[in-house]
């Protein structure tokens, strides 16, 4: 039995983060959640000049390679941030805002499945940041991460799920490089949200 919806999630008891500056939001707004060193959040933020992208990442180390190649490419459409993702979200994110989510190859949690993402009450604060018809993309390397989010999408979120294979010649992020160059196969879970979707925290803001 799945539990993460009973597991209620409290965003009213998230402390807002240190050194916290509310963005100015976007009409195109993405967010990139785990950037790493930001090879995709380049790649997304020069190929899609229109759109704005949030990249967050919560590694201090990663996170100075990323905000240092950034400000080299001086992206006006893209923001680094150094911060744990879900009270940053919480705190910096109006509902219906964001017009995409990108979740590219996420720690595992090999040693605690319930703080996977789709395992997280915080999914459902997550989905209702989105837009209606927008989508989320999960990729992984991990074929039993992969077959899991599908499982507790069927059972508990319920957004539209196309599942497909990552493409042999991908090169989003070092991860997926690395993984595709050895012969592994990875896998991406784009996660769409109905029209007329609801979540519990559709009129919860603190903007």
């Amino acid at each position: 039995m799945n539990t993460t919806k009973e597991r209620k999630f409290k965003p009213g008891k998230l402390f807002e983060p240190r050194d916290f500056k509310r963005p100015i939001i976007q009409q195109e707004q993405y967010l990139e959640i785990g950037a790493g060193k930001g090879m995709h959040a380049m790649q997304f933020a020069q190929a899609n000049p229109d759109k704005h992208l949030i990249a967050i990442e919560r590694t201090r180390a990663k996170f100075d390679v990323f905000a240092e190649r950034a400000e080299d490419l001086s992206l006006n459409n893209l923001q680094a941030v150094h911060a744990d993702a879900i009270p940053w979200v919480v705190h910096a994110l109006p509902p219906q805002s964001l017009s995409g989510v990108f979740l590219l190859y996420p720690n595992p949690e090999p040693k605690n499945a319930s703080q996977r993402w789709l395992n997280m009450p915080f999914f459902e604060f997550l989905i209702s940041r989105m837009k209606p018809n927008v989508s989320l993309l999960l990729v992984t390397n991990i074929e039993e991460y992969f077959k899991e989010a599908i499982e507790v999408n069927g059972q508990t979120w319920k957004l539209e799920a196309e599942a497909s294979e990552v493409p042999r010649d991908s090169a989003r992020t070092h991860f997926e490089i690395k993984y595709l160059a050895r012969g592994e196969t990875c896998y991406q879970l784009k996660l769409t949200k109905p029209q007329h979707y609801k979540t519990d925290f559709d009129e919860w803001s603190l903007i």
